[in-house]
């Protein structure tokens, strides 16, 4: 915990909003709390059918989610997400220990599980891993392209970025972004 920057770390998870899915009302409410001072929102739910149309109409980054509630069950909240965003990251945070339940949330593909209760560590290890996770996922959803330039187009940028000591590409997506925004 000491080797963690706190400041840095609530500056990459304040980028991101947050659902809560946990029908004990005192949990919820420690549970949204907590989480209030790291991401920018935070959607609190108290049922998978609640949680369900609150995903449906505003997709947070994160979906924390208990294992054992009343009607839809944190698993079976976890594969209809699933089934709507294949890479939504959602970590199961549960008092349970049922080993078929924690065995069928992996199945579901859960990004995290951990263990009530919880405190300030378990937490900053968590959400650590959760901006690893969400840098990872925009790595991957980065969209690359190939573009062929004119010669004399060609010759201009490979003159700018030697100038710059910056790459073609870099030069590319500066002009890129200014001819859009």
């Amino acid at each position: 915990m000491s080797n963690v920057d706190l400041v840095q770390l609530t500056q990459e998870t304040k980028k991101l909003s947050a659902m809560v899915v946990e029908d004990e009302k005192v949990a919820n409410e420690l549970l949204s709390s907590t989480f209030k001072n790291f991401f920018s929102s935070v959607k609190s739910c108290f049922n998978g059918k609640e949680a369900l149309e609150a995903y449906l109409k505003n997709t947070p980054d994160v979906v924390f989610v208990d294992i054992i509630m009343t009607g839809m069950d944190g698993i079976e909240l976890s594969r209809k997400i699933r089934e709507i965003n294949p890479t939504q990251i959602i970590i199961v945070i549960s008092a349970s220990n049922d080993i078929e339940k924690i065995s069928e949330s992996i199945e579901v593909g859960v990004n995290s599980f951990m263990q009530k209760p919880i405190d300030t560590k378990k937490i900053i290890e968590l959400l650590t891993s959760v901006v690893a996770m969400v840098a990872k996922k925009k790595k991957i959803e980065t969209k690359t392209f190939s573009i062929s330039l004119p010669l004399d187009l060609y010759e201009i940028v490979n003159e700018n970025a030697k100038a710059e000591s910056i790459s073609k590409n870099a030069v590319i997506i500066r002009g890129l972004r200014s001819f859009y925004e």
